[in-house]
């Protein structure tokens, strides 16, 4: 893959958060969803539909890999 969509980016970040909900009075994210929140963000602004996986951090891309690893069949 050397894509991300939105719609799996949003869908990874839904998982951490599922994971992990929003802690604190100011609801503060999982280390996971909030690294991909950027992106993720960046994406919405941008009018992005997909972004190429290599601009990622590395803390984006471990978040992904290990949605990544949920959602596939053994």
């Amino acid at each position: 893959m050397l894509f991300i969509t939105i719609q799996e980016l949003e869908a990874a970040i839904n998982y951490w958060r599922s994971q992990s909900p929003a802690v604190g009075e100011e609801l503060a994210l999982c280390l996971e969803a909030a690294v991909l929140a950027k992106p993720y963000a960046l994406m919405i602004v941008q009018g992005s539909q997909r972004m190429p996986l290599d601009v990622l951090d590395e803390g984006a891309r471990l978040a992904l890999q290990g949605y990544f690893k949920t959602i596939q069949k053994p």
